[in-house]
C-alpha cells in the first residue's frame, strides 16, 4: 500500500485567501477542526485583551514593575506577529509606544531599561502597520506629531513605515516637511524637517535628490561615505569613485549652531505655571523652533505640581488637552487624581474607544450625585446610569452592570425618589431588590 502524498509543498504555493477558504470549508464539515480553530481565535483575542489590561495598570506601577509589564505586552505582540496573526495589532502596538513615551517624561530612566522597551515597541508597531496598514493619513499625522511636537523620542525610521504609509502618507509627510523648510529658517523644527527630507529621498529612491541633500551638508567623513554608498547602490560606480577622491581633499569642519534663547513667555510660565501660560509658551516656542526643549521642562513642572493638589492636576490635564494629547490627558487625570468633573469630561470622549477604563469614573459620578439628595441630582444620576449601562455593554461587561446596579439599589432602596428616577429612565431594576412600597418622598 503506497503512502499518502505529502500535500504541504503544494499548499505552500497557494495564497493566504485560497488557503483560508479551503480551511474554512473543511471546518464547516469537521466540528473538531472548527472547535480547535475557534479556541485559537479566542486565545488570540484574550491575549490582546490581557495586553491592554496590563497597560491600564502599568502606569500606576514603579519603574521595575512598569518595565516588566510593558515587556510582557511586547512579548505578546511579537509572538502574535511572528505567528502571522490576522488580527489588527497596530492599535495595541501604537498605544504601547505612546504609553512608554509618556512614562519616559515622568521617570528617571538612568538604567535605560524603559527606553530600550520603547525602541522595541516602535519596531513592533512598524511590523504591525505593515501586516495590517492603518489609515495612511492618521499614521502620517502620528509620525509628524512625534517628530515635530514630541519630547525627542521615540526614534522613527521612515523606511520602516514606508509600505504602510503608501503614496498618500508619504505625500502628507512631504507636504509638511516642505512647509516647515519654507517657514523655519533655523531651529529644532527645521533640523527635524531636514532630516525627514533626507529620509523621504531615501524612501522614494530619488538618488539625485538624496545626493544633493547630503552634498549640501558640512563635509564630514560619514556624510561622504554615505554618498559613496548611495551612488554605488544605484550602479553609478564612476561617480562614486570621483566623489570619494574629492572627499579626501576636503577639510572636515563642523558648524556650531547659534545658542537658542528662552522665549519671553517662559518667564510668565515660571511665575504662574498653569495651562494658559503653558499653551502660550508652546505657541511662542513653536515659532522659535525650540518647543522640544521647552516642553520637557515645562511639563515636568506641571507634573510636579499635579502631584500636590487637585487644582494643579486639572491644570496639567487642560494643558495636555490644549495640545490635542487626549490619551496623555486621561492618564494624567487618573494618575494625579484630577477633579471629578474633569475626569467625567474626559471619560465621555474616551468611552468610545476604551469603555472599560471609564467605568470607575462614571460609578464615582453616580455616587457623588446620589449624596446630594435632591430631585435634580437623582434625575442626573439616573441619566448617568443609562450611560454607564451602555459603557458596560461596549466593554462586554453587561452582567457586571446588573450586579453593580443591584448592589447600588439595595444600598439606596429607601431613597424612593431615586428609585423612581431609575425606573423612569427605563433601567430594569434586578428582581432580587425590592424598594419600599411608598409614594412618600423623604430623601
Amino acid at each position: 500500500m503506497s503512502s499518502p502524498t505529502d500535500l504541504r509543498p503544494y499548499l505552500r504555493t497557494l495564497d493566504a485567501e485560497t488557503l483560508a477558504d479551503l480551511l474554512h470549508a473543511q471546518a464547516e464539515r469537521d466540528p473538531v477542526l472548527r472547535q480547535a480553530l475557534e479556541s485559537r481565535f479566542a486565545a488570540q483575542g484574550s491575549d490582546v485583551a490581557e495586553a491592554h489590561r496590563l497597560l491600564d495598570t502599568a502606569v500606576l506601577a514603579g519603574n521595575v514593575e512598569y518595565a516588566a509589564k510593558v515587556g510582557s505586552v511586547l512579548d505578546t505582540l511579537q509572538r502574535l506577529l511572528d505567528a502571522g496573526s490576522r488580527a489588527d495589532l497596530a492599535p495595541l502596538a501604537r498605544r504601547t509606544v505612546d504609553d512608554i513615551s509618556e512614562m519616559l517624561e515622568q521617570i528617571d530612566d538612568t538604567s535605560g531599561e524603559v527606553a530600550d522597551r520603547l525602541d522595541r515597541a516602535v519596531e513592533l508597531y512598524a511590523r504591525a502597520c505593515v501586516a495590517h496598514p492603518p489609515d495612511p493619513e492618521s499614521l502620517a499625522a502620528w509620525i509628524l506629531e512625534v517628530e515635530f511636537d514630541g519630547p525627542g523620542w521615540p526614534a522613527i525610521e521612515l523606511a520602516d513605515f514606508a509600505s504602510a504609509l503608501g503614496e498618500t502618507g508619504i505625500a502628507r509627510i512631504q507636504s509638511t516637511v516642505d512647509k516647515v523648510l519654507a517657514e523655519q529658517p533655523s531651529g529644532a523644527k527645521r533640523e527635524t524637517a531636514e532630516r525627514l527630507r533626507e529620509e523621504l529621498a531615501e524612501v522614494s529612491g530619488d538618488v539625485d535628490a538624496l545626493v544633493a541633500i547630503l552634498a549640501a551638508k558640512p563635509p564630514r567623513v560619514d556624510v561622504s561615505l554615505k554618498i559613496v554608498r548611495v551612488l554605488r547602490a544605484a550602479g553609478r560606480h564612476s561617480e562614486a569613485i570621483a566623489h570619494a577622491a574629492r572627499a579626501l581633499t576636503h577639510d572636515k569642519k563642523e558648524e556650531t549652531p547659534p545658542p537658542e534663547k528662552d522665549p519671553v513667555s517662559r518667564k510668565d510660565f515660571d511665575e504662574n505655571p498653569a495651562a494658559a501660560t503653558y499653551l502660550a509658551l508652546r505657541e511662542e516656542s513653536l515659532e522659535a523652533g525650540c518647543w522640544v526643549a521647552q516642553r520637557k521642562t515645562a511639563l515636568a513642572r506641571l507634573r510636579e505640581l499635579a502631584a500636590g493638589s487637585t487644582e494643579a492636576a486639572d491644570e496639567l490635564v487642560r494643558a495636555l488637552l490644549g495640545e490635542d494629547r487626549a490619551d496623555e490627558a486621561w492618564r494624567a487625570a487618573v494618575r494625579f487624581e484630577a477633579s471629578l468633573p474633569v475626569r467625567v469630561g474626559l471619560a465621555d470622549a474616551r468611552s468610545v474607544a476604551h469603555p472599560a477604563e471609564t467605568i470607575p469614573v462614571y460609578r464615582e459620578h453616580v455616587e457623588e450625585l446620589i449624596t446630594r439628595k435632591d430631585p435634580n441630582s437623582y434625575r442626573e444620576a439616573a441619566r448617568q446610569l443609562r450611560k454607564l449601562r451602555t459603557v458596560h455593554k461596549k466593554a462586554g461587561m453587561a452582567e457586571e452592570f446588573s450586579s453593580y446596579l443591584g448592589t447600588l439599589v439595595e444600598i439606596h432602596k429607601r431613597k424612593t425618589r431615586l428609585i423612581a428616577e431609575v425606573k423612569a429612565a427605563r433601567i430594569a431594576i434586578p428582581k432580587t431588590v425590592t424598594a419600599p412600597a411608598t409614594g412618600r418622598y423623604s430623601e
